[in-house]
């Protein structure tokens, strides 16, 4: 239930183990793939305001959240997860919603498997995640805090290096052992980016599903002018402008992020 504790679930794919969070109710499903650095759990709110008429069911991809750490990284890697997910829960054609790194998964699973998907949104997910358009394609995660005695004290560490959206990276703090760490091995982290910088056009253009992409103008990571190319180079994408926001829309603007979601996925379903 959206209203109440949820509790994440454990599957087995692909020789892993991934959790994953079923926020209920009984409307359409969606999937949910959460940005590099994130977890399911960040898709509760979206899960309050969307429903009883949507059903988020979020991911924990590999290497992050309470899902399996460690192995390979690639593009292959984490679309054949998200397509084995989309399988296994009987989803198909699903609804996925995707959150940069997410977002790319989404539209080249979209690509390779365009019978799971049915429809998707991207929030700030560049086609593009090379040299070329980023300052900073891969953040290096060396040097970053050790685990602490607190959270408050865990915090205090993330928050001396003065990182944008200090929120989304503790919401991935977690109690091991009597001490406060993330719950995502930072090599990992290095990994996933490592995997994901590249050029997608041929992705991007690869498939035919209806697409919102929901740009943050403010974004470091999605320029105007790629996003515009992004939607007049693809036939049936909008393109979503939000103003005074950055790459982390769902955190700046929770209400207006979750209406641009509703409002899209209400015309596809139509």
């Amino acid at each position: 239930m959206v209203d109440g504790v949820i509790a994440p679930q454990t599957i087995v794919m692909r020789g892993r183990s991934f959790s994953y969070m079923d926020f209920g109710g009984p409307g359409h499903p969606v999937v949910a793939l959460h940005g590099t650095f994130g977890r399911a759990l960040q898709f509760g709110q979206l899960a309050q305001r969307l429903a009883p008429d949507y059903r988020i069911i979020a991911l924990d991809q590999r290497g992050h959240g309470l899902s399996e750490q460690g192995g390979t990284f690639s593009r292959s890697d984490f679309v054949a997860d998200a397509a084995e997910f989309i399988r296994r829960l009987e989803l198909a054609p699903a609804l996925v919603i995707g959150h940069s790194l997410g977002g790319v998964n989404a539209f080249q699973l979209a690509a390779w498997h365009p019978d799971l998907v049915r429809a998707m949104v991207l929030e700030d997910t560049p086609v593009v995640t090379d040299a070329s358009e980023l300052t900073q394609p891969v953040v290096d995660t060396t040097g970053w805090p050790p685990p602490a005695a607190t959270r408050q004290k865990l915090a205090q560490s993330f928050a001396a290096m003065e990182m944008p959206a200090f929120g989304y990276f503790m919401d991935s703090a977690v109690e091991r052992d009597g001490t406060w760490t993330m719950c995502f091995n930072y090599a990992d982290m290095m990994a996933t980016q490592y995997g994901n910088v590249g050029r997608w056009w041929d992705d991007w253009l690869g498939s035919a599903q209806p697409a919102a992409l929901l740009h943050g103008a403010l974004s470091p990571l999605l320029s105007a002018q790629l996003a515009a190319g992004m939607t007049a180079e693809r036939p049936g994408t909008e393109l979503v402008e939000f103003p005074g926001c950055g790459h982390w829309i769902h955190r700046d603007d929770p209400s207006g992020h979750a209406l641009a979601v509703r409002t899209f996925l209400d015309r596809v379903q139509a």
